[in-house]
């Protein structure tokens, strides 16, 4: 109980300022329509000086980066049932999955061939295929640990929400011009765009129907974070062991974080929970994740951000061209 107390009294500064400035982030986002996880690593970024060495806040921010984040993504699993694969349909869940593993191979790709490590391209081809900003986070949580691990996880959680807002205003007209009925517009909006924000936005400035349809496809994606991610713990995991390399601690175990995403899905899947209790979950992890990114901007460096230049943004601008193409091409053909 003493080490709790201790505990606490370190981390409380650190957290305080992190959940001050994620309510300012949110603030800005409700008033201005931009959204929260920019303003929230901008508004990190701006106070990066309170994370520096013996600062009486590196504990809490710390904490905010990597408790927090874990909690936000536990939280996600009772947004999700089961029922909504059978509701969306095996086809179209199927090409949902299948755009989700070739949009992880291309990153991986590209990003070997821009110069970075394949698990920059997996985090990428991660965030861009199921939830944007949440999927960044998650995932970066079981990639093996590198110098340059929270730079990556700054860089994608910046390309794909901005990625994810430009897709929401554009997205529409594209489904306008392209002819596209409501029921494929929720299809394309829901099974391309990042952040489930910008798909709520995107899909309800098309209609009810298409809003309805495009949440629906979204959360299929977000149900997929958790066999994807276990499918790259295996694969680094097979890595290490196939190059006999020493892991001194990099190789993933299976994440409690995870167990809880999956517990809390199993129970939204076969249980009816109040609305008051699934929304105010889904409020408290949106909450969570912001501050959580906003001490990730803290513990940010921006010289090391400027020294990578424009590559990332070509990553993330072409795995986000691919899954859009990809799903119009099933519309088309379907």
């Amino acid at each position: 109980m003493t080490a709790l107390v201790t505990k606490w009294k370190q981390c409380w500064p650190g957290l305080g300022v992190a959940s001050i400035t994620g309510m300012a982030a949110l603030f800005l986002s409700e008033h201005y329509g931009a959204p929260a996880m920019l303003f929230a690593l901008l508004l990190g970024m701006a106070v990066s000086f309170l994370y520096q060495q013996d600062s009486p806040c590196s504990c809490g921010i710390d904490f905010a980066a990597t408790t927090l984040l874990r909690t936000g993504v536990v939280l996600l699993g009772l947004r999700i049932a089961l029922g909504d694969l059978v509701v969306l349909g095996w086809e179209t869940a199927l090409v949902l999955a299948l755009a989700i593993f070739t949009t992880i191979l291309l990153g991986v790709f590209l990003a070997r061939a821009l110069g970075f490590q394949k698990r920059f391209g997996a985090l990428t081809g991660g965030s861009v295929s199921i939830c944007g900003a949440s999927a960044a986070l998650a995932i970066s949580t079981i990639l093996p640990a590198g110098k340059n691990h929270e730079r990556d996880t700054l860089l994608t959680v910046i390309g794909v929400t901005a990625m994810s807002t430009i897709a929401m205003i554009l997205y529409p007209i594209i489904a306008q011009q392209l002819g596209l009925t409501e029921t494929q517009s929720g299809i394309f909006i829901g099974g391309t765009i990042h952040d489930v924000a910008q798909v709520v936005g995107a899909g309800y400035s098309i209609s009810d129907e298409a809003g309805d349809l495009a949440t629906l496809t979204k959360l299929v994606r977000v149900a997929m974070l958790m066999p994807v991610v276990l499918i790259m713990m295996v694969v680094i995991k097979h890595h290490f062991k196939r190059k006999n390399i020493e892991a001194d601690g990099q190789v993933p175990k299976l994440p409690l974080f995870l167990v809880g995403f999956v517990v809390l899905m199993l129970v939204n899947s076969f249980f009816t929970l109040p609305e008051a209790l699934t929304s105010g979950a889904s409020d408290i992890s949106r909450f969570f994740l912001v501050v959580s990114i906003t001490a990730i901007g803290m513990k940010s460096n921006l010289g090391k951000l400027a020294e990578v230049g424009v590559l990332p943004i070509v990553l993330i601008v072409t795995e986000t061209v691919w899954i859009a193409l990809l799903i119009l091409g099933y519309l088309w053909w379907r």
